[in-house]
């Protein structure tokens, strides 16, 4: 596990840019194609910002969600919004690219093992992702894999569905998907997160956080220094 310290949100999400964009690039030059999974957020958005803008060959890069909410398309709190405007609307992607998960399905169960197979497309079976971009939340959960979930122990198929988390049931890529990719990249930003940052850089056995129970080896965590202000440099030995 790699720490980079950015001084704040903004200048976070633009190394995690970089980071995103070397991986593509490594994969791009090493299989032909990229596929990447990135995960919702306020500084997601930012870091995608900064993403769109780099010269990447974005025919050849594939764009999957890490988590979804089952929510009507259009809806605000759909991550997909966002993705189809920053990238594809406005951005370089192409929309065949995209790869949205299907939670509008009347089976979401179904659509689950139907993205997976979508993913498996375009990514081998299993399907291995380049890199996953991951956040980090207040309670310790990633993606959409939070405290107490059944979901947490499915260990047979990469996509599955949470319960009802802040009023909304999702869809998400659940731990064999997470850690199976080449690389992971964090992006943690802001004094609440601290706490947990802590254990997610510390490897502390005693939390309850799912975030840890991601894989550290390939990864990398570009934080910010509200995220960072407990830590303190050379305090933590990867």
């Amino acid at each position: 596990m790699r720490l980079i310290r950015a001084a704040d949100a903004a200048h976070a999400a633009a190394l995690a840019a970089a980071e995103l964009a070397a991986a593509c690039l490594e994969a791009v030059a090493e299989r032909g194609t990229a596929t990447i999974g990135v995960s919702g957020g306020t500084t997601p958005w930012l870091m995608l910002e900064r993403f769109r803008e780099l010269e990447l060959p974005w025919t050849r890069i594939c764009v999957a969600q890490v988590d979804e909410r089952l929510a009507p398309r259009g809806d605000a709190r759909r991550n997909l919004t966002r993705l189809e405007r920053d990238l594809v609307a406005t951005g370089p992607l192409p929309r065949g690219n995209l790869l949205d998960m299907p939670v509008e399905a009347a089976d979401p169960w179904h659509a689950a093992s139907e993205y997976q197979a979508r993913l498996e497309s375009v990514a081998g079976r299993p399907a291995v992702f380049d890199v996953v971009q991951l956040g980090l939340g207040t309670d310790g959960h990633t993606a959409s894999l939070v405290p107490h979930d059944p979901v947490l122990e499915i260990g047979d198929r990469d996509v599955a569905l949470s319960g009802e988390y802040q009023g909304l049931r999702r869809m998400t890529l659940t731990f064999p998907a997470l850690n199976r990719a080449r690389r992971r990249l964090w992006l943690v930003t802001g004094p609440a997160k601290a706490a947990r940052l802590t254990e997610l850089l510390a490897g502390d056995p005693s939390s309850d956080a799912p975030a840890l129970r991601v894989a550290r080896a390939a990864t990398v965590v570009v934080a910010d220094a509200g995220a960072l202000a407990p830590v303190e440099p050379g305090s933590l030995h990867f």
